[in-house]
């Protein structure tokens, strides 16, 4: 093996520990012994490949999860949060918090501001070797839903999804717990400009959907055979399994594409588990 494939190897691996653990405290002396290389020069190489150092990245990280609970989980108090993210004071994990993302904790609780957020987590660990995966075609019936169309910036897209779980909360409507939930990109994100996109966010759901304030309203992800494969961690690497489809198993498989876009079914929530452990069924439909 050569040695930026080593090195590679041993930064995905200190990511992936970091990822698992976030309730722990982390040493540099640790993350060294994990990618088993020397502490002399085990931040260097880290810095290196992600641009950051290793200390930065488990700050990120445990800010990551804080942010989430933040917007999402109301009855999670900033006092809980800090001591989750292991602050000894509500008063540092406000000033950590601030000092990053130029919002306090709670002005971002109220008004979050996703697009300088997301500038914060445009690293990446390295991806190692050929990703091969379980792919299987099923038959998927026809679903009612209820939907919200997020048009504009994908770095919006959270302010999006607060609008549908304020809906559910509201209306008792699609209640989380106990209704699918899905994501239905129009294009991709990378490529289509932020005026051009377009993503719903939908909640299984029969019937009509009573007028409301939030704009959501009935629709249909209509059935049909579909190529399903399991995407296993953050959401904001979702495309590698996208991509695996369309580049790998699809020209493999000898099927044709049916004209609807993929989706996404969310089987958990990142405010729910770690961002780690997020599985997302990804669906390309098929003829």
């Amino acid at each position: 093996m050569n040695v930026t494939k080593r090195h590679q190897r041993q930064i995905k691996k200190v990511c992936d520990f970091i990822d698992q653990n976030l309730d722990d405290e982390f040493s540099l002396v640790q993350l060294s012994e994990i990618a088993a290389c020397s502490k002399y020069h085990f931040h260097r190489i880290f810095k290196s490949f992600m641009g950051l150092s290793a200390m930065q990245y488990v700050l990120l990280a445990k800010m990551k999860r804080a942010s989430f609970r933040l917007a999402f989980e109301s009855e999670y108090s900033v006092t809980d949060i800090a001591f989750e993210a292991q602050f000894e004071s509500l008063e540092a994990f406000s000033r950590a918090f601030s000092r990053i993302f130029g919002q306090s904790p709670s002005q971002f609780r109220n008004q979050p501001e996703w697009r300088s957020w997301h500038a914060k987590y445009e690293y990446h660990p390295p991806i190692i070797g050929e990703c091969v995966m379980d792919v299987n075609v099923i038959d998927f019936a026809a679903k009612e839903v209820a939907l919200i169309e997020h048009k504009g910036s994908p770095k919006l897209v959270y302010d999006t999804a607060a609008k549908f779980i304020n809906w559910r909360k509201s209306t008792g409507l699609s209640p989380v717990k106990t209704s699918e939930t899905f994501g239905i990109p129009h294009s991709d994100p990378s490529d289509t400009p932020d005026d051009e996109f377009q993503f719903d966010i939908c909640g299984s759901h029969e019937g009509e959907v009573p007028a409301n304030a939030y704009g959501v309203k009935s629709g249909i992800i209509p059935g049909g055979r579909c190529a399903i494969a399991t995407h296993k961690g953050s959401h904001d690497t979702i495309s590698d399994t996208v991509y695996y489809l369309y580049q790998q198993w699809l020209p493999a498989s000898g099927e044709d594409l049916r004209d609807f876009p993929c989706f996404f079914r969310y089987l958990n929530f990142v405010h729910e588990v770690d961002e780690c452990d997020l599985l997302t069924e990804i669906y390309l439909p098929i003829k």
